[in-house]
């Protein structure tokens, strides 16, 4: 168990964690992120001291799961935003509405992910933050250095956070509608690289988080994750095609369909490149035949 590494300060004060709140019930998450290269131990760590995190990795390499495994291990509830070029300040910290009351009209603000997270002592998830317009993300500098405060323009209402409020995001780097973040926001996160599984790690989350049962099958869809990983490497192909997510989907596909034709489906036919699409299937080939 992960608790059993951590300081005696930080073990001390999870066991002291059983504050569950019904109202946000929906919003715990589970655990399930294998550890590698002390990932969960050093976010874990820097969770506790009231640190930002950010999760850089490729698509599919497991940085949702990682944040879920730590707020999960602190028995916190996530709100998790999911940016793009659409967010703006409603999406963040909420909007009015109108409902009845009494028999009559009244205004309401309905609170969004930021301001319950900060008020609830929860913990945020941005996912994909660089997909996010730059002039959007200002508003949470003050969110994010040692101030933990805003103030909402839609109520004029100074939030100031709870002691146990914290931030994880994450990023792709490098993919289309993607911006590179600016120092002053980057500095304010510390960073940990998160990389694809391989190897027996692979295959212990295959048997947990799959169907797939077949040593043998289980066997090559592993081998064939790490010469993909490879090829990425070497610019071959896609970093979509060594995606753990891809590979995980295909091994359920493949308790059913034949190994190539769940290779197709969940790997291949993601990618836009039909040369990347011919390349990743002759490759599964050289594990599996029809």
């Amino acid at each position: 168990m992960i608790q059993e590494q951590l300081p005696t300060e930080i073990q001390e004060y999870l066991e002291k964690q059983s504050d569950y709140q019904n109202d946000f019930e929906h919003l715990y998450t589970k655990d399930g992120f294998i550890e590698t290269e002390g990932l969960i131990h050093k976010t874990v760590i820097s969770y506790y001291m009231g640190k930002n995190i950010l999760l850089k990795g490729p698509t599919g390499s497991g940085k949702t799961k990682l944040a879920e495994t730590i707020s999960a291990i602190y028995q916190k509830p996530m709100h998790s935003i999911n940016c793009s070029v659409d967010l703006d300040a409603e999406s963040l910290l909420g909007f009015k509405t109108i409902r009845e009351q009494d028999g009559k009209s009244v205004i309401e603000f309905v609170e969004g992910p930021v301001v319950q997270a900060m008020k609830n002592g929860h913990t945020l998830y941005i996912d994909e933050i660089n997909m996010a317009r730059p002039e959007t993300l200002p508003i949470l500098n003050g969110v994010l250095d040692y101030r933990k405060t805003i103030t909402n323009p839609f109520t004029n209402e100074v939030i100031k956070a709870h002691k146990d409020f914290r931030v994880i995001s994450a990023i792709n780097e490098g993919y289309i509608g993607t911006t590179p973040l600016n120092e002053a926001l980057k500095n304010r996160f510390v960073i940990f690289q998160v990389s694809y599984l391989t190897g027996d790690q692979l295959k212990e989350v295959i048997r947990a988080q799959t169907k797939l049962t077949d040593n043998q099958t289980i066997e090559y869809m592993a081998k064939l994750a790490d010469e993909l990983i490879e090829e990425t490497k070497k610019g071959k192909v896609s970093e979509e095609a060594a995606s753990t997510r891809a590979l995980l989907d295909a091994c359920d596909l493949a308790v059913y369909l034949t190994p190539l034709t769940a290779i197709e489906h969940a790997i291949s036919e993601k990618l836009d490149d039909e040369r990347e699409k011919s390349f990743v299937m002759n490759l599964a080939e050289t594990y599996f035949k029809e």
